[in-house]
């Protein structure tokens, strides 16, 4: 049976719990129906925003939906669909702005768990450059390029062309795989080794290469893939 917000008790709604708790222990499905506002004749907002939640298996799924695929639910018009995307863009630009260079890059984990949150949920395949100081802290870091890895797009001179710029010591690659298979590939391995290379020669030591997942991370060094 669905039910009619106005149907519900007034201490259960979104809006009465956001003033009565705070946004922090709300439900993803009352903070959806914040942000979507209203709902249809026959049903709830909340009951909207969980039918999304539903549909896309989930915040994750849901944050990857399209503009078309959201308008396909019912309940869901262009505005609110438009909406929600800008909601979940703004997230992802606020997470990719986190200051990561005023960090030192301590171990492999902490890094890949801040990357996680920032290049995780992507598309397409980012390449990112991070460049160290010699107590490595970060002092730059930079998306090289966006598309598939291989060796004729990702050349090891745009890489050293930044690390030059920053006076590096060190540097750390990192990229995403939108399928979360993070293994890596044969053209991975082998990039990585040609830019390891190439920095012995340039004396500029590759410290890392992170393969970079929705939930988890595969780092090179760590599995004694990067001397």
């Amino acid at each position: 049976m669905v039910f009619l917000l106005k149907e519900v008790p007034a201490a259960s709604r979104p809006r009465e719990r956001f003033l009565a708790v705070g946004q922090g222990a709300l439900a993803e499905a009352e903070l959806l129906a914040l942000i979507l506002r209203t709902g249809g004749k026959s049903e709830s907002v909340l009951h909207i925003a969980q039918r999304l939640l539903n549909q896309f298996e989930g915040i994750h799924g849901l944050s990857n939906a399209s503009l078309e695929e959201l308008q396909k639910i019912k309940g869901v018009g262009p505005v609110k669909a438009m909406e929600l995307l800008a909601i979940f863009e703004l997230s992802r630009r606020l997470a990719r702005k986190k200051p990561l260079q005023k960090g030192q890059v301590v171990s492999s984990f902490d890094l890949g768990q801040d990357l996680i949150l920032r290049m995780g949920s992507k598309q397409q395949e980012h390449l990112v450059a991070i460049y160290l100081n010699t107590k490595n802290q970060i002092i730059r870091e930079e998306t090289v390029f966006v598309g598939s890895l291989n060796q004729s797009i990702a050349h090891p001179r745009e890489i050293f062309k930044g690390a030059v710029r920053a006076s590096a010591a060190n540097l750390i690659l990192a990229h995403n795989h939108p399928s979360n298979d993070l293994q890596p590939s044969k053209n991975d391995l082998a990039f990585t080794k040609r830019i390891c290379q190439a920095g012995e020669l340039m004396g500029i030591k590759v410290l890392d290469h992170l393969i970079i997942g929705e939930y988890d991370y595969f780092s090179m060094k760590e599995e004694n893939l990067i001397p």
